[in-house]
């Protein structure tokens, strides 16, 4: 099983490992782009840092794109890549796996 660990496996479970990851790609999945207090709202248990540093890593991972509006206040939106919408039925499919998983 391990060989079947390839580099581009080892990226996608390194891109999902990080706390908050995979709840903010569900957010965004259900949304074209979010504001970054949108996305605070939709995530109470987690910090305003957390989620600065969960959103930094998947936009450095490709997965979550960042536009700025420099406007005041200022606006950024968050939405994901073409990478990051390619999650969409990897995510569903997990989301099923865990309903029917033995309860413990």
């Amino acid at each position: 099983m391990a060989e079947m660990l390839t580099g581009s496996l080892e990226r996608v479970f390194s891109t999902l490992a990080g706390r908050g990851n995979v709840t903010v790609i569900f957010h965004l999945l259900g949304a074209e782009v979010l504001r970054f207090s949108e996305l605070e709202r939709a995530m109470p248990g987690i910090s305003q840092r957390q989620l600065v540093k969960c959103l930094r890593e998947l936009e450095a991972k490709g997965v979550v794109h960042r536009v700025v509006y420099h406007q005041v206040p200022p606006r950024v939106e968050y939405g994901l890549t073409a990478w990051g919408r390619a999650f969409a039925p990897v995510l569903s499919a997990l989301r099923d796996w865990c309903e029917i998983s033995p309860k413990t």
